[in-house]
């Protein structure tokens, strides 16, 4: 059986997702999980702290895909200079398996659907959301295509023209669109043959 601080954070991640972060309460979560709210907060301080508890592990599961995939862990910046080159071919197998954490994995899919339903009511949640589902992945992009244009503008249609059908799926995948991972192996490959020797930025190895 699962130690209790993964069940606590497992139940209250779905009850998130069903009903919104706000909505829920900690009696509401310690009930899900079979325990009294007191014994609840043996284990967490409080909603916030689950919540916490959550986004590290989010984080850090993102941090492991990236490494796993061998880009970037980050959006470029004078600190995280440019590296060396890796092919298109690397980060289309890294927006695959993005893809279809997102949408398959119940603890990524829960927390997407948790920040789509609070975007509009919790700016936390909003600047969430554009960091791991809209702004931020087009900026990432953006950094990624940058050495092989000749303009970050041209870098950033790039990244649109990339992210745009995924960031589509999502909702198509919601709706009941079960062919949707298909699709974007279809969309990927096309955009890959159209851009093949498209330099992009990868970490520096050491």
């Amino acid at each position: 059986m699962r130690d209790t601080k993964e069940r606590i954070q497992s139940e209250a991640l779905r009850l998130f997702a069903e009903n919104g972060y706000h909505a829920v309460t900690v009696e509401q979560i310690a009930a899900a999980v079979g325990i009294k709210a007191p014994s609840l907060y043996k284990h967490y301080s409080g909603k916030r702290a689950i919540f916490d508890g959550i986004v590290y592990q989010m984080e850090a599961r993102d941090l492991q895909q990236a490494r796993r995939y061998q880009v970037p862990e980050e959006n470029g910046t004078a600190e995280n200079p440019t590296g060396e080159t890796a092919t298109m071919e690397r980060v289309c197998a890294f927006s695959r398996a993005q893809f279809r954490d997102w949408t398959e994995d119940e603890f990524l899919s829960r927390f997407r659907r948790m920040l789509t339903l609070e975007q509009y009511r919790d700016p936390e949640m909003a600047r969430m959301y554009d960091q791991y589902l809209s702004a931020g992945p087009v900026g990432y992009l953006t950094d990624i295509f940058r050495p092989g244009v000749a303009s970050r503008e041209e870098a950033r249609l790039l990244a649109l023209s990339f992210y745009g059908p995924m960031f589509l799926l999502y909702s198509l995948y919601d709706s009941g669109e079960r062919n949707a991972a298909a699709l974007l192996d279809r969309h990927m490959a096309r955009f890959a043959k159209e851009h093949p020797a498209l330099p992009v930025r990868t970490q520096k190895e050491g």
